[in-house]
């Protein structure tokens, strides 16, 4: 099963203008994610799509895999898409460029869901963890999401979801983390799809696949790390990146 990994990498960002182009350590944001994204050993390449001639060049002279796309697009599997049109592999794993702290174990677990008897009916599948803290259930920058006793996805949002109107009931709150795995067709199709009326609102990518009636298994994992969207988010990394250095 030929498997590759694509990188979307946009340039420009609402939340936090060049994300992935700040310095975290001694190397930028995409720099980190593309070298610990090869360093799993899962793929049989890996491969930044970008917008952006400053990233273009900066994973080009480090002398990393790099593609640029031609058009514009809403979101990063749109950009994949793209590039995926002229690769041939089974799998494709997206891989957000803002999540530098790739580890092997959560990406090899949802390699996995597309094997076996049960595996041949996933066409797309994505992981989730729990949320033990208030905080981030209640944080519309974390995606919740919500899934059935097989672990589809049901919904995602950035709302609080199941909402607790049984104070007594015990709710497993999940983050949706952005990382996903498409067959190469169900990917290939992705752009072809309108976007959807829940997709504009929440800003989920992955709701297309949902309101076209296309579920999502959901891989339940313990995944590192932080998801770089603000300035703040940021800091943490910088916090963080000691403690991952440290493991590896």
């Amino acid at each position: 099963m030929k498997t590759i990994a694509l990188i979307p990498a946009r340039y420009a960002s609402t939340r936090f203008p060049f994300k992935l182009m700040q310095i975290l350590g001694d190397k930028p944001v995409i720099v980190h994610t593309y070298e610990n994204t090869l360093g799993t050993g899962l793929f049989n390449e890996v491969v930044v799509v970008t917008d952006s001639e400053i990233i273009y060049n900066e994973i080009s002279r480090r002398g990393g895999n790099v593609v640029m796309s031609k058009k514009d697009h809403e979101s990063g599997s749109d950009r994949i898409a793209e590039a995926a049109e002229s690769m041939d592999a089974e799998i494709i794993l997206n891989v957000q460029g803002d999540e530098p702290f790739v580890e092997k174990a959560p990406l090899e677990k949802l390699l996995n869901a597309f094997k076996g008897n049960e595996g041949k009916e996933v066409q797309v599948a994505s992981i989730m963890q729990v949320l033990s803290e208030e905080s981030s259930i209640r944080d519309p920058n974390v995606v919740k999401v919500v899934v059935d006793k097989n672990n589809y996805s049901l919904l995602f949002s950035r709302s609080i979801i199941p909402y607790p109107r049984d104070q007594e009931e015990k709710i497993k709150y999940y983050g949706h983390i952005g990382v996903y795995a498409f067959r190469r067709e169900a990917l290939l199709n992705f752009p072809l799809m309108e976007m959807t009326p829940l997709e504009k609102a929440e800003k989920i990518e992955c709701l297309r696949y949902l309101e076209n009636g296309i579920r999502l298994k959901m891989v339940e994992t313990d995944y590192p790390g932080v998801k770089i969207d603000t300035k703040e988010d940021f800091e943490k990394a910088l916090d963080y990146l000691k403690k991952y250095q440290k493991s590896r």
